[in-house]
């Protein structure tokens, strides 16, 4: 009796930790643009009417022209990126049919740098290109992993939404609260917000958190201040 036969499908390849930062990074970036951009609008027209329904739909209008806005860019600027990756990658492979000692060198080279004996370097090199010669060369050289890649829509779909959820912080404080508090309201929320965006931001790409904070901060206040003056000459 014959045992049946189970094809079992390719399991679908991990996101690497450049990829999953970058998508972090894209959103953080993405809040944060939400924040003052929206708030921006929001003080102009606040100070020129006190129309609740106009105030309501400038800022709306801005925080979904934002999030879309950095959507795209995310998608274009992570698209030129993959179209680099993978044109460096072909690139290594046409070189490793027609210079592969130069190919073989370069490797060596790499962890005779990292300390390790010109011999030994030599025997690595040689053992990890018989292996899978295109993968340890672009790794070597661009520190990438041949099939992963940065992805576009993800960028774009974490920017979308950050930027949106982002920019509904200054739109609700502005819109919804009582008249009494309205403005200290809106800029409690969003130095508060730009705060916690530059954490973010600092922990992800592991700088000082405390710059980053601070930094953060003095832009937010900055540019209410300067939108806040630009709707008083209106």
């Amino acid at each position: 009796m014959m045992k049946s036969m189970t094809i079992s499908k390719p399991k679908k390849q991990k996101k690497t930790m450049a990829e999953r930062s970058n998508t972090l990074r894209a959103g953080v970036l993405g809040s944060n643009d939400g924040i003052l951009t929206v708030v921006g609008v929001l003080f102009s027209v606040a100070v020129a009417t006190t129309n609740q329904f106009v105030i309501f739909i400038a800022g709306l209008s801005d925080l979904l022209a934002c999030a879309f806005s950095m959507a795209s860019g995310e998608y274009a600027s992570v698209s030129s990126q993959k179209d680099t990756e993978r044109a460096a990658i072909e690139k290594e492979r046409e070189l490793i049919k027609t210079d592969y000692q130069s190919e073989l060198s370069v490797v060596a080279n790499y962890y005779v740098e990292r300390g390790v004996t010109q011999k030994t370097a030599n025997d690595i090199a040689s053992e990890l290109m018989k292996k899978d010669a295109l993968g340890t060369v672009v790794r070597v050289k661009y520190d990438l992993q041949l099939g992963h890649y940065m992805s576009p829509w993800d960028a774009a779909f974490s920017s979308l939404v950050s930027a949106a959820s982002g920019g509904i912080f200054p739109l609700v404080a502005m819109t919804l609260l009582p008249s009494a508090i309205k403005w200290p309201g809106t800029i409690l929320a969003v130095t508060l917000s730009v705060a916690l965006t530059g954490y973010l931001s600092a922990k992800l790409g592991d700088g000082l958190v405390k710059t980053a904070m601070i930094r953060n901060i003095i832009v937010g206040l900055i540019t209410m201040a300067i939108h806040y003056s630009v709707g008083l000459m209106l």
